[in-house]
Parts: structure tokens; C-alpha cells; sequence
């Protein structure tokens, strides 16, 4: 009797946890696939039933999107920002990372302690300052040079976004480090190899899945990154990157309600995110799994 019932909870259990996933689901899908279909719509049909289905493919709005909208050189801004924010990101974090986690040094607790409180600033709250920074390092540049440098340009929007990711991915790729044995390195040293070399050969291929987490995280971040880009970025006829952009272009179709060319631009944004997570999202887990929850 008691086994009936423990059956029957269990299976009532699982019933309400597979109905509130089908409901959260279908509230991610549908306003996805609403997106993708309004985005092939031309505008007249905009102001019929919002939920019919596309009377054909009007590829024209992506092309207008493209071009009059200059979402493509929105979007390749986006590519070069995110792109150049890795590296750095990665040329700093690892090197870092593996030091905290392997050597004992004077100060080192000092510095994780500062890394993992970072981990509970919010980078929207110090946005400000930073902008604050640039403006007074632009006014000293322009007093010497006459032209400013560190605002309106995305070489320092890069340097911010891979500074401000920094404390999630040292407390990301060191604790996987750190479960890492000692082994290896012992015999890598001695072979006659040293520190960079033991680091660069050794423990950054076995650490690949850590490091393939920090750099699609930090993707999505970067690639979806709005309110630092648009702080920095603030010359309206100055490079902008695709958030940016979308915003702008938000803004303009409002009053030339070009609703096509909107939502083309809306999937322009979204496509290069959701193919990367379909294509890796195991390997985004494993790598969580692995790095995040050990240590």
C-alpha cells in the first residue's frame, strides 16, 4: 500500500515537473518562432492578424536591414569587439588562473578573495564610473594631443568587457585547475620543461573543457552586451555595436513603422547565438560539470 502511494507521488511529481517545462518552453519558442516568421512578412501584412502566417518569404527586409539599417556593419563591429575581448580575456585569465591555483605565493589569498568578490559586483552598477574614468582620461588626452582616445572606440569597450568578465572566469578556470593532479606537472619538469612551457603543453590541454566553458559564456555575454556598449559607444554616428544598433533601429521603425526590417534585424541578432548553443550546448554543460562544481 505504502509502496503504491510512494509510486503514485512520484509519478504525480514527474508530471508537474514535465508540465512546467512544456510551459516554459512554449514561452521561449513561441515568441522565437514569431520572430523568425514576422522577419519574412511584408509590411502590409503587419496590420492584419498579427499571427498568421507569412503569405511568403520576403527576403528583402533582411537585405534592407543589412544595408540601409547598417546592421551588417553593426554586426561586424560585434564580431571584432567580442573577438578581440576573448583574447585578451583569455591572455590574461589563464595565465592568472593557473598561478592562483597551482603555486603558493604571499598575497595569494589576498587576490582569490578579491576575484571571488568580484563575482557579486553587478558590472551594470559601475558602469558609470568607468564612464566617468574615460571621460577625464579623454580630457587629459585632448589637452595634450587635441583628440580623445579611450570613448567611441571598441578596441576600450573589448578591454572593458574582458576586465569586467574576469573574476567568473578565474573562479571558473581555477577551480578546475586545482583538481587537476600534480603529476604531470612533476614529470614535466623533470623532462626540463618549465613554468610557461608545463602551463602552455600540459595543463591548458587537459584543461579544454574548462576553457571551452569561459569562452561560450563569455561569447553569449559579449555578443548580448548592451548597456556598457551604448554608455561607451555614444556618438550617434559612430561605430555601434549590434545591441546597439538594434536599438536604433528600434527607435527609427517606430516612426516609419518598417516592421519587416525590425524583425529581420531581431533574427540577425539571435541567429549567430542560438546556432552556437545548439551546436555546443553539451560541451557548455560538461565543461560546467566539470569546472565550475569541483574544487
Amino acid at each position: 500500500m505504502e509502496q503504491t502511494k510512494k509510486s503514485s507521488g512520484e509519478a504525480l511529481y514527474k508530471a508537474f515537473i514535465y508540465l512546467a517545462l512544456i510551459l516554459l518552453a512554449v514561452t521561449i519558442i513561441i515568441p522565437v518562432a514569431w520572430v523568425f516568421m514576422a522577419s519574412v512578412k511584408q509590411n502590409s501584412e503587419f496590420y492584419g492578424n498579427p499571427w498568421a502566417l507569412p503569405a511568403g518569404v520576403y527576403l528583402q527586409n533582411f537585405a534592407d536591414a543589412w544595408s540601409k539599417a547598417r546592421m551588417g556593419e553593426f554586426m561586424l563591429n560585434s564580431v571584432v569587439v567580442t573577438a578581440l575581448a576573448l583574447v585578451i580575456l583569455l591572455a590574461v585569465a589563464l595565465p592568472a588562473s593557473y598561478a592562483l591555483s597551482r603555486f603558493e605565493f604571499k598575497g595569494r589569498k589576498f587576490l582569490n578573495a578579491l576575484f571571488m568578490g568580484g563575482l557579486f559586483i553587478n558590472v551594470n552598477y559601475i558602469v558609470v564610473p568607468i564612464f566617468l574614468m574615460l571621460v577625464d582620461g579623454d580630457k587629459f588626452l585632448k589637452g595634450i594631443f587635441g583628440n580623445g582616445f579611450f570613448l567611441n572606440n571598441i578596441f576600450i569597450l573589448a578591454v572593458v568587457y574582458a576586465a569586467t568578465a574576469l573574476p567568473f572566469t578565474i573562479y571558473l578556470l581555477s577551480s578546475y585547475f586545482a583538481t587537476l593532479p600534480h603529476d604531470f606537472e612533476e614529470a614535466a619538469y623533470i623532462d626540463g620543461a618549465g613554468y610557461f612551457a608545463t602551463m602552455v603543453r600540459i595543463i591548458f590541454p587537459m584543461a579544454q573543457p574548462s576553457i571551452v566553458t569561459v569562452i561560450l559564456f563569455n561569447f553569449l555575454s559579449f555578443w548580448n552586451e548592451y548597456i556598457i556598449a551604448m554608455t561607451l559607444l555614444a556618438d550617434p554616428n559612430g561605430a555601434k555595436t549590434l545591441p546597439v544598433g538594434l536599438m536604433q533601429l528600434t527607435q527609427a521603425q517606430q516612426a516609419a513603422t518598417q516592421y519587416g526590417q525590425l524583425y529581420a534585424g531581431l533574427v540577425l541578432v539571435m541567429l549567430p547565438t542560438l546556432i552556437l548553443y545548439i551546436c555546443v550546448q553539451k560541451k557548455l554543460t560538461q565543461g560546467m560539470t566539470l569546472g565550475g562544481l569541483k574544487g
